[in-house]
Formats: structure tokens, sequence, C-alpha cells
């Protein structure tokens, strides 16, 4: 009978162990998480985006009188409506990748205007690149093509809308210029070819 009540005791407490273990991990966890969505929140600001000035005086300076951020109706988008994905995988995997930008900007890569311009056009396509393989889905985020109505495009616009509706563009294929310069030597699409042709 010791035996037993013996080995029910020393249970309880493996048990009872088990038990504030497992807690104590649920807590940590739920501190992991908030403290990274935390994380990812303050780094999807339009002040920590411009924090750094290759940011604040190249990009942001072109950035800040475009239709993205003054506009008739006041809607804004900032950098991370365009440039960080929508879901969490894929924000945590695009926030990973973009410590080679804290890593440029430590190594002076791109810390002066003459270089942050030498480097823009490999910059621009790491996004144009970006975007295309994923279909624009940032642009898609707040741009519903359903909700256009064509009879308020030009000619040009509804031909190229038609043929996105097809897939065989995606928006960046026109619009790669829309919230910052065009680097020199910079992206050429299929669709601008055809333009300059009609």
């Amino acid at each position: 009978m010791r035996s037993i009540f013996k080995w029910v005791l020393q249970h309880k407490i493996w048990a009872a162990l088990f038990g504030i273990e497992s807690l104590a991990l649920i807590l940590l966890g739920g501190l992991l998480f908030a403290g990274g969505k935390t994380a990812i929140d303050q780094t999807n600001t339009l002040e920590f985006c411009t924090s750094c000035h290759e940011m604040k005086d190249n990009n942001f300076e072109e950035y800040k009188d475009t239709i993205h951020a003054r506009n008739r109706t006041g809607v804004k988008a900032i950098c991370s409506d365009c440039h960080v994905p929508h879901d969490l995988v894929d924000t945590m995997i695009r926030k990973v990748k973009a410590a080679n930008d804290v890593f440029q900007h430590f190594t002076g890569k791109i810390d002066t205007k003459e270089k942050f311009e030498a480097h823009r056009l490999e910059l621009a396509k790491r996004v144009w690149l970006r975007m295309k393989e994923t279909d624009s889905r940032e642009c898609r985020h707040c741009h519903d093509t359903a909700a256009m109505d064509p009879e308020k495009q030009g000619k040009t616009a509804q031909k190229q809308h038609k043929k996105m509706a097809g897939g065989e563009r995606t928006c960046i294929d026109c619009h790669f210029g829309i919230a910052h310069k065009e680097p020199q030597g910079g992206f050429v699409p299929a669709d601008a070819l055809e333009k300059a042709a009609e």
C-alpha cells in the first residue's frame, strides 16, 4: 500500500511539474508572439522606414508628393503597404530578407546620394522582380481590378487591364515608377514598347 501511495505521490509531483512547465511554455510563447507582433508593427511604420537617411533623403523625398502620399481623397499608402506582404508568414520572410537593407546601411554601400543612385537600378530590379513573382499582391491588397470602371480609363489602360485580367500582365509591368523615380537604364516592360508603338 505504501508503494502505491508513494507511486501516486511521485506521479502527482511529476504531473504538477509538467503542468507548471506547460504553463510556463505557453506564457513564454505568448510573450514571444506579442513581442514579435509589436516588432513587426513598429518596423512597418513610416517613421521606422524613414529613420535612416538613405530612405528619408532618397525614396521618401520622391514618394511624399506622389498620388500614394497626397491625393484628393486623403487615402495614403506608406512604405509597408507596398513593400511588405499582408499575411504573417510572407511578412516574416520579407522581414528576414529586409535585414540585407539594414546591413547595406551599416556597411555604407548606399549612405550617400551618389552611392544610392549608383545602386538604384539594382535595388529597383529586386523590388520589381519580387512584385512580378507575387502578381503584384501588395498592389492588389488595395486595388481591386474587379471594382475598376473601364469607362473611366483611357484606351491604353483598358487594353492593358484586359491583358492583366487574362493573366498576361501584372500591375508592376506598367506601374513601375508610380511612387519612386525610374532609375537610369531601368525596367522597360513589353507594355511600354507597345504603348510607344501606338
